[in-house]
C-alpha cells in the first residue's frame, strides 16, 4: 500500500516536469518557465485527485481563486465546511474576516489577491492535515506559487508557515510580521483569520502585519 501511493507521487511530480526530487524546498524562480502545466490543468488534476485519504470525504475540492497576475497571496492551513460545501476557499467567519482585512487594511480588492490553502481537501472535524495529507498535495500549491510569481506570500497561521517553510519548531506568536526570503519572494507569517475570532485581541498583530505587507506591495 505505501509503495502504491509513493508511486502515485511520483507520477504527480513527474506530470508537474520534476525529474528528481530530493526533498521540499521553497521555491519561486522564473526559470520554472518550463513548467507545461497552467492553472487550469492543475485544477483538473486536483479534482481527481485521490493521493490520500481526504478525498474519500470531500465533498468539494478547493483549488484556490483570485488574481492570476496577483502580487499578493494568502495560503491557508486548509478548507472548512464552508469551504467544502462551495468548492472556495475563505467563504465562512474566517473567510469574511480577511476580507475585511484586504479591504480595510491593505485597500486593495480581494479579487486583486490571490487565496489559496496548504491542502485543497477538508481534513475531517477541521482538523489540522497530517504530514502524508500535505505531501501529497503540497506540489499542487508549489506550482499555483511558480505560475503566479507573487512579490508577497502571507502564510496564515502556524501550519501554512510550518509546511511553506519546513520550519516546525518555531511558534508562530515569534516569527509573526517577520519578514522571510522565500525564493523570489517575501514570505510574511502572520495568524490566522480563525485564530482572530477566537482572540480578538490579536487583531493587532496581524494589522501590524499588513502594514509591513502594504509597504511591501
Amino acid at each position: 500500500m505505501e509503495k502504491a501511493k509513493l508511486l502515485k507521487l511520483l507520477y504527480q511530480y513527474r506530470s508537474f516536469g520534476f525529474e528528481y526530487i530530493k526533498d521540499f524546498k521553497p521555491f519561486i524562480s522564473k526559470q520554472n518557465q518550463h513548467l507545461s502545466c497552467n492553472l487550469n490543468e492543475i485544477e483538473i488534476n486536483v479534482k481527481n485527485c485521490h493521493l490520500c485519504p481526504l478525498a474519500k470525504s470531500r465533498t468539494n475540492t478547493v483549488f484556490g481563486e483570485g488574481n492570476l497576475d496577483a502580487n499578493l497571496m494568502f495560503i491557508g492551513e486548509g478548507p472548512g465546511a464552508n469551504e467544502d460545501k462551495t468548492g472556495k476557499p475563505f467563504v465562512g467567519r474566517a473567510g469574511m474576516l480577511l476580507t475585511k482585512i484586504i479591504e480595510n487594511v491593505l485597500h486593495l480588492k480581494r479579487s486583486d489577491v490571490y487565496i489559496a490553502n496548504i491542502v485543497k481537501c477538508r481534513p475531517p472535524n477541521n482538523r489540522v492535515p497530517t504530514i502524508e495529507e500535505v505531501t501529497a498535495c503540497k506540489p499542487y500549491l508549489m506550482e499555483q506559487i511558480a505560475l503566479i510569481k507573487p512579490k508577497i506570500i502571507v502564510a496564515l497561521g502556524s501550519t501554512s508557515y510550518h509546511h511553506l517553510t519546513d520550519d516546525y519548531d518555531m511558534s508562530i506568536s515569534k516569527i509573526r510580521g517577520e519578514v522571510l526570503e522565500y525564493g523570489d519572494a517575501k514570505l510574511i507569517p502572520t495568524y490566522h483569520p480563525s485564530f482572530l475570532l477566537r482572540n480578538p485581541s490579536a487583531k493587532k498583530d496581524v494589522f501590524a502585519d499588513m502594514l509591513k505587507v502594504k509597504k511591501l506591495l
